[in-house]
């Protein structure tokens, strides 16, 4: 299992969903009051992130 989501608290008891690649953390969301919530996030990641475009602010 290369890649997957995980569920965790984070200290102030809210629950944060992460995306994790070969056991490290690429990113997560924001801390959500019920587990289902963090869910949902997950659910709209994988739904709208395979086609999201790529902007890049960065001065070249």
């Amino acid at each position: 299992m290369a890649h997957h989501f995980k569920i965790k608290k984070n200290k102030a008891g809210e629950f944060v969903a992460y995306f994790m690649y070969n056991s490290e953390a690429i990113f997560w969301t924001e801390g959500y009051a019920s587990r289902a919530s963090a869910k949902n996030a997950i659910s709209s990641i994988q739904k709208n992130g395979p086609g999201a475009e790529i902007v890049d602010e960065t001065a070249a």
